[in-house]
């Protein structure tokens, strides 16, 4: 779908721009999303409350030696001084704490109230950057509408969004199954999109 992501890109030319890194857990997506705003904040000196940011991640744990999660301040603790848009509580990371599909949607719709929220307060008082950390949260009850509305309020955006197979459980295979096809849908509508793979 998209090129290599690599630390080795002018970050310059994501400015003005839509970019969405998408791939495998534990490929570094956060870190370079965390690497952007450094950016942004150090090299660029733009005001920090021009910057909102909404983090959808779970918090970083392990699964199996995976890491998993984690937020834009575990890798760039200065992200605090933007506009952080926080909601109550945790994000669920929703097949890793289930142990059925009727826990699966139900940890899907808590993390969708949280993300849906934060998502529409933006979208009352947007920024001139956006960025986003882990879409797919987001997007597994999500609407991609709206979404991409909040997206385009942006004149810049950068965010990163969950595409693999590495997450599985045997009750939740439908649910992966509908959450590739949308992110495939997303990563068509966003103007530059790179793997991390």
């Amino acid at each position: 779908m998209g090129r290599l992501f690599s630390e080795s890109l002018d970050f310059n030319e994501f400015i003005g721009h839509k970019t969405i890194l998408y791939g495998e857990t534990n490929t570094k997506k956060t870190y370079y999303t965390a690497l952007f705003v450094q950016f942004l904040l150090k090299i660029k000196k733009f005001n920090p409350k021009d910057i909102s940011i909404l983090d959808f991640a779970p918090k970083l744990f392990k699964y199996y030696n995976i890491k998993i999660g984690g937020k834009i301040d575990d890798y760039y603790p200065q992200s605090i001084k933007c506009n952080n848009i926080t909601f109550e509580g945790e994000i669920i990371p929703p097949r890793l704490r289930a142990s059925n599909k009727k826990e699966l949607f139900e940890n899907a719709c808590k993390n969708y109230k949280k993300t849906h929220e934060i998502l529409e307060i933006y979208d009352e008082n947007p920024t001139s950057i956006l960025i986003i950390n882990d879409i797919s949260i987001y997007l597994h009850l999500g609407s991609k509408k709206i979404l991409l509305d909040a997206i385009n309020k942006s004149n810049t955006f950068f965010g990163n969004i969950y595409y693999g197979s590495s997450i599985k459980r045997d009750f939740a295979s439908l649910f992966s199954l509908k959450e590739k096809r949308v992110v495939e849908s997303l990563i068509k509508k966003i103007e530059n999109s790179y793997s991390t793979d």
